[in-house]
């Protein structure tokens, strides 16, 4: 029995959810979005509810999409509802990021500037030291804001690059404090 995929999500005011055949369709007041559900599983909208169960007919591998379909369908209405916010942080010297339309410049001590695309839905707003990546697809931020570190990972030495907001980079000695002790 699954402990996540047992819990019933409730759609809040200003939400519409759709479904037909293993396709859920979720409409809110940021937007709408669309996902496609494994057949092993069962989704009903009752009220304001939505219940997750799994198909009597469900392979032995499709109990592994019970907690998940539920987890994807939570996260399309808080998205709808009240959209997903990531935030990056920059740590060293000289890294600077600018919205250029629908885009991301990123100066990050390369010989050219890094142009991150944005996607339909997504917005970036840019701070002195950070960038946030706001929109209603919570996949879609964390896949940005992983591209988007993964061009400057923080160093263990010095703590410099890319990271999320709260993220503690685990630091290493150097060689100085190696040899004193």
């Amino acid at each position: 029995m699954s402990k996540i995929g047992k819990k019933i999500i409730t759609i809040p005011q200003g939400v519409d959810v759709k479904i037909d055949g293993n396709s859920v369709s979720v409409k809110g007041p940021k937007g709408t979005l669309q996902k496609t559900i494994s057949k092993d599983v069962i989704v009903a909208v009752d009220g304001n509810e939505i219940k997750i169960s799994l198909a009597p007919d469900a392979s032995k591998d499709g109990k592994v999409f019970w907690g998940l379909s539920r987890a994807l369908i939570q996260n399309m209405v808080t998205g709808t509802a009240t959209g997903f916010e990531t935030v990056l942080e920059f740590q060293g010297i000289g890294y600077k990021a600018a919205v250029k339309g629908n885009n991301l410049e990123l100066g990050l001590g390369f010989s050219h500037p890094i142009t991150v695309e944005g996607a339909e839905g997504i917005t970036f707003v840019t701070d002195k030291n950070s960038i946030k990546i706001q929109g209603i697809d919570k996949e879609l931020i964390g896949k940005i804001a992983a591209s988007i570190r993964m061009h400057r990972l923080p160093e263990p030495y010095k703590g410099s690059g890319i990271r999320y907001q709260g993220e503690v980079i685990k630091r290493k000695a150097g060689k100085k404090a190696a040899t004193a002790a």
